[in-house]
């Protein structure tokens, strides 16, 4: 794989590691199984490109593409929480309403961003060339979002909220508002997702109405395999392993697609995502049947563990 297919798949790993993180906010953190992400990441996407197209300065652009994609996740938390329909039917209920939403938003099926400026075109300096510039760009942009999640959950509301995902019955008991950290927390997700979807856009030259299908599946893929490969106790590695499983994904992807003696082509896409997120799936199992079957093994290296802590205390 060349160096430009590299970095490619690297920026669009990074984009999809913010869907990572919005993913496993909504899963792992909320307890909630939210499908809005395939509805709220073209929704940031269409967002984005139908202002700037406009003549919107496409930082602002960018901004109101987040506010989309969190009104979005808050209407879905809303029917849950205040009309009582299911969280799989409430999150499947807006997925559906936003295409409509979305081709009202773009007035036709996609959008072109050609001569359009980005937010990345506002950002070059020097003689950088593209394909070097995005992903550095990118590469802060993620790097934000995860120190900025990381201090909200440890913060006092931030672990209100991992509480109302955790244990909602006792955190109830703890005066905690379980309903309006739900709607928070499900808004806070979306606007991560459409923060990927719009700059997911301005990398791609334009929207489109389709791009959201299997938002949701690249996510779940991310966070699965983030967690497989990097298993951590601490929210700070955990939301490392997402983003590293996100860009893992991508690099996985662009391998097998650009591997000859496979014969994959450009319409397997979605084969290869379901194999690699069964392999993902399959990997934790078979982690404890081997620990299972070398018990000894495992003993030693857990006994090498506390030894190497006890020392380092």
């Amino acid at each position: 794989m060349s160096l430009i297919a590299s970095l490619g798949a690297l920026e669009i790993g990074l984009i999809f590691g913010l869907v990572a993180l919005g993913v496993f906010l909504s899963f792992r953190i909320i307890n909630f199984p939210d499908l809005t992400v395939d509805g709220s990441f073209p929704l940031g996407g269409a967002v984005a490109a139908a202002l700037i197209v406009a003549g919107w300065n496409p930082f602002a652009a960018t901004a109101m593409a987040v506010v989309a994609g969190a009104l979005a996740g808050y209407l879905t938390a809303w029917l849950n929480v205040r009309l009582r329909i299911m969280q799989l039917l409430a999150s499947i209920l807006v997925m559906i309403a936003l295409y409509s939403i979305n081709l009202r938003v773009m007035g036709k099926p996609n959008i072109a961003l050609i001569n359009d400026p980005t937010v990345f075109s506002l950002l070059a300096f020097g003689d950088l060339p593209d394909y070097w510039l995005k992903p550095l760009a990118l590469l802060a942009i993620v790097a934000i979002a995860k120190i900025g999640i990381d201090l909200f959950f440890a913060s006092e509301l931030g672990l209100a909220m991992r509480a109302t995902g955790g244990n909602p019955r006792m955190a109830r008991a703890q005066g905690i508002s379980t309903d309006r950290l739900t709607l928070w927390g499900l808004a806070l997700s979306n606007a991560l997702v459409a923060l990927a979807g719009a700059l997911f856009v301005q990398t791609q030259g334009g929207a489109d109405i389709s791009m959201g299908i299997g938002t949701i599946v690249i996510g779940l893929a991310a966070v699965i395999i983030g967690e497989t490969l990097l298993p951590a106790r601490t929210l700070v590695l955990t939301t490392l392993a997402c983003i590293l499983g996100a860009v893992l994904y991508r690099f996985f992807i662009a391998t097998a697609l650009n591997s000859d003696f496979l014969g994959l082509q450009a319409q397997d896409l979605n084969l290869v995502t379901a194999l690699l997120v069964a392999l993902a799936l399959l990997i934790p199992s078979y982690k404890r049947k081997l620990a299972a079957l070398f018990p000894a093994a495992s003993g030693s290296a857990k006994t090498a563990r506390v030894s190497t802590l006890k020392e380092a205390r």
